[in-house]
């Protein structure tokens, strides 16, 4: 199936010019800031649905557990879809454009619908309309994620630009983070959830269009060899590097979900805090993530990537120990800048490693598949639904939690194991995970490596 509009391709000729000229720092800016578009909603939605669903609502932790699974099952069908889809599109506006475009409304649409359930449906009706839109928005963040991760390696060609761009985006990232997590509880409180929906998605959504229609694709011809999709997949399946990439990101990810999920569990229940104490927990981890990616940057311009991102996943593996062990509210304060401190360098150097990945590919098989290696990757991301599902189903059975109405008698340790044990197992398995390849440059990178090293 291909998307072919127009036999006359308009012809845009990549950004060549250096580092550090006007013009491509307005390019580094304008793809950069798209970050801080596609963060907001997926942000809302991952950090706050369980509590607004659980916690409020009175959805049990089990029912929310197999929203998790299912959803995890679908992602794992139309991920590939997509992105093979998006490689096969050629418009006179680009491959991504288009998706970008379409989706970026639709997805701003059931967010809102996600946190503005009508109040006369019934407990199972409102597990049902929980589960659709969760999933709906889910796919839809899937679809501009894939889509806007697809362009990175396109536009930015060297480890150099790379690392640069990216330092950038993820400072966008950690201020949408600040805005989506940290101020939700303040917002909320003061015009409800469905109205902060409505402000968040129409504001992410008009970042994500700014970025989509100035950041410019490369020509791409229509003589060019389109991806196949059953050799695409072949050739992903035997890709060691992918899988490596893949699961180890899909482990971190899962720590994190189930941090910022837990976040305000354990302001309600450990600490006793909400309002602005809370805003300022959630903030100070964004805060000292924003601040400690330029650490992460200047290590990646001294050390070898795959060595910094090790150093990365160790480090927010050993934050979770203290922060397990916090007592009290300045304690807990502290041990969550150590939480920011590993996150900040997980975020600076994951992309540089999926880049990796799809300059290999390329190298490989002279075949331009960023969308469905970025759309697999993202599915592996979201593997992590999994791992968080099976752990909210075991939250029953190990300290007695259904819901906010029936929290059971040990609500404090719930909050713990979803904020600090889970998170720690996951992240030491990502650890492990990123040993099992060596990412070794290929020949095509070399050159580039060479401009990072200098």
């Amino acid at each position: 199936m291909d998307f072919d509009i127009s036999e006359e391709q308009e012809k845009i000729v990549p950004e060549t010019k250096p580092a550090g000229t006007k013009e491509s720092r307005w390019k580094t800016f304008n793809y950069s800031v798209g970050m801080f578009g596609t963060s907001i909603p997926i942000n809302l939605l991952k950090t706050y649905a369980f509590a607004y669903y659980v916690d409020t609502l009175g959805v049990t932790a089990a029912q929310w557990g197999l929203i998790m699974l299912i959803y995890a099952f679908i992602d794992a069908a139309d991920n590939p879809i997509y992105g093979y889809l998006s490689d096969r599109t050629r418009t006179r506006w680009g491959r991504r454009r288009p998706w970008l475009v379409i989706g970026t409304p639709l997805l701003v649409l059931c967010l809102v619908l996600f946190f503005s359930p009508p109040a006369w449906l019934s407990a199972n009706q409102l597990f049902i309309y929980a589960m659709l839109f969760y999933i709906l928005t889910g796919t839809l963040d899937s679809v501009i994620n894939a889509n806007y991760g697809a362009l990175f390696p396109e536009l930015f060609k060297t480890d150099l630009s790379r690392g640069q761009a990216n330092a950038l985006r993820q400072a966008f990232q950690l201020v949408a983070m600040i805005i989506s997590i940290a101020l939700t509880p303040i917002v909320v409180e003061a015009i409800g959830w469905s109205a902060t929906a409505i402000i968040y998605g129409i504001l992410g959504g008009a970042v994500i269009l700014y970025m989509t229609f100035t950041s410019h694709e490369e020509h791409i011809s229509i003589d060019e060899p389109k991806p196949k999709i059953w050799d695409s997949v072949k050739t992903l399946l035997t890709n060691r590097k992918f899988w490596v990439a893949g699961v180890s990101n899909a482990f971190y990810s899962a720590a994190m979900s189930m941090v910022m999920a837990g976040l305000p569990l354990y302001a309600k229940y450990k600490l006793g805090i909400g309002g602005w104490k809370q805003a300022l927990l959630m903030g100070l981890v964004l805060v000292v993530a924003i601040v400690s990616v330029a650490i992460w940057a200047a290590f990646l311009k001294r050390y070898d990537l795959v060595k910094v991102w090790r150093w990365a996943l160790l480090s927010l593996a050993i934050s979770f120990v203290p922060l397990y062990f916090a007592q009290g509210y300045v304690m807990a304060l502290i041990c969550a800048s150590l939480v920011g401190f590993g996150f900040a360098g997980v975020i600076t150097t994951m992309d540089l490693i999926h880049a990796r990945v799809m300059d290999e590919d390329k190298a490989k098989h002279n075949v331009r598949r960023e969308g469905i290696i970025s759309n697999a990757l993202g599915f592996m991301n979201r593997l992590n639904s999994l791992f968080t599902g099976g752990a909210f189903l075991l939250l029953k059975s190990l300290y007695g939690y259904e819901s906010g109405d029936v929290p059971g008698s040990q609500p404090d340790q719930v909050a713990l194991f979803i904020i600090a044990i889970f998170p720690l197992i996951m992240t030491l398995l990502s650890y492990a995970c990123s040993y099992l390849s060596d990412f070794k440059v290929v020949k095509s990178e070399v050159a580039d490596q060479s401009l990072l090293d200098a």
